[in-house]
């Protein structure tokens, strides 16, 4: 196989450096191509850079199986420059991650790791999103080794088109492994207000994470918290099909002539 791996953390952080070494290992490996931001991007979900040159730099491994480039842009912006450019031939999947961090629930919409992922699935490419369920725990071993095992049956059994996985592996050993959707959660308490020494104030934005089906077993969300790595195919899609056709039935009129609809 030749992966593509990418994340939001870096491409020296902890995470993807054990992600790309239990790879290296792998006898179905030919390439590994790692193409990551330069610095952490957390969080910023499918940003992309557009108003500026985007720079990349090569990065080089002991292991003659990886070559990297550091780019100094986003998640999203590294997967777009690395299939549409660096890599001569598309690879077989894209895995973004290790991240540190659950991305759980409505986390993915700000992920820059499950961004990454989603870029790939827009261009072509089979994607997987990891993250490790923690961020005190920093061994990423389990995580690894559950992506080293996934990585040839998503190729073997193949993904539909505009859907990614996005996995989640809790920290110490997991209890198993569980097909869940995604839960729905959102953040309370979210700003922190504070006064500068000149006596202006700002804002740091934290919060508390409020579990909306609190720990059910069916979401990624409960599934993470009892300790199971979480599987969830996502779907780029965000159209509400069954909504259409109550909106139809609305009965909405739209007047062409000048000024009608002031």
């Amino acid at each position: 196989m030749r992966i593509l791996i990418s994340n939001d953390d870096g491409i020296f952080a902890d995470g993807i450096i054990a992600l790309r070494e239990r790879l290296e290992k792998c006898d179905f490996i030919e390439k590994l191509f790692i193409v990551a931001p330069d610095r952490e991007r957390s969080a910023i979900g499918h940003g992309i850079t557009m108003h500026r040159p985007l720079r990349a730099r090569e990065v080089n491994y002991k292991s003659a199986k990886s070559v990297g480039w550091s780019v100094d842009g986003t998640p999203a912006d590294c997967v777009k420059l690395a299939l549409e450019e660096l890599l001569e031939e598309p690879p077989d999947l894209v895995l973004s991650g290790i991240n540190m961090g659950p991305n759980l629930g409505t986390d993915v919409l700000y992920s820059g790791t499950v961004s990454a992922a989603v870029e790939a699935v827009i261009c072509g490419i089979p994607s997987v999103a990891i993250s490790l369920a923690s961020y005190k725990n920093h061994d990423f071993t389990a995580a690894a080794d559950f992506a080293a095992g996934l990585a040839p049956v998503v190729k073997k059994e193949g993904m539909p088109p505009g859907t990614l996985l996005n996995v989640n592996v809790p920290p110490g050993k997991p209890l198993g492994l569980r097909v869940v959707r995604l839960g729905n959660m959102r953040y309370i308490n979210i700003f922190d207000k504070r006064t500068d020494p000149r006596g202006r104030e700002y804002y740091w934005m934290a919060g508390e994470v409020q579990d909306l089906e609190d720990n059910c077993p069916e979401t990624d969300v409960g599934s993470s918290r009892e300790g199971y790595i979480t599987i969830t195919p996502v779907q780029i899609d965000l159209t509400n099909n069954c909504e259409m056709e109550r909106i139809k039935s609305w009965g909405i009129g739209f007047d062409l002539r000048p000024g009608a609809n002031v």
